[in-house]
């Protein structure tokens, strides 16, 4: 097959466009599955100063603990509603849960952490970690998460080192993420 040279120079841009329009298209499914991880965490909560642009080879190891500490990783944008709704959820939930371990990984370029994330962050109160992925093979990191994923934000994982649960949704409310991570832990 004879690739347009105009293509070839614009591939990386091209699949980054190409994925974002996929995700935000498909924002609100659900699903869930459990397993059990096999790797160690070691995101801090923290207030957002800084915020690390990781590739997905230095975020995998922050996907999983050999603990029993609960964490939470919840992959959104700025630009995805259902995602923007449901962070307050989320940061209410890590307020009255400290020992609960809560990583926004943000799927926003990183050209605009100073400019737009972190004023969108401080405007909503958002004080838990946040980490940018930037990584283009999306086709490849993806089905490493969870198979069964389709790529549409938000998604979150809650798990520890015996439960591990995948949500391809976004919660309605805090109740609603509570029941879920009860249910993922308890049962």
């Amino acid at each position: 097959m004879i690739i347009p040279k105009v293509l070839k120079n614009n591939a990386k841009p091209f699949f980054l466009l190409l994925f974002v329009f996929c995700i935000s298209i498909s924002c609100n499914k659900s699903k869930k599955e459990i397993a059990t991880p096999n790797k160690t965490i070691s995101a801090n909560t923290s207030s957002n100063q800084s915020i690390p642009v990781y590739n997905f080879d230095q975020l995998e190891p922050l996907l999983y603990t050999e603990s029993n500490k609960t964490y939470i990783v919840n992959f959104w944008a700025m630009w995805c509603a259902p995602c923007v709704k449901e962070l307050p959820y989320i940061q209410e939930y890590a307020n009255k849960n400290p020992e609960v371990e809560v990583l926004l990984v943000s799927m926003d370029f990183p050209k605009d952490i100073d400019t737009k994330l972190k004023p969108f962050l401080k405007e909503k109160n958002i004080s838990n970690k946040v980490v940018i992925l930037d990584d283009p093979d999306a086709n490849t990191w993806i089905n490493k998460i969870d198979a069964n994923w389709s790529g549409a934000i938000p998604f979150t994982i809650i798990f520890n080192n015996k439960k591990r649960a995948f949500f391809e949704r976004s919660f309605a409310s805090l109740e609603d993420l509570e029941t879920e991570i009860n249910n993922t832990l308890n049962n």
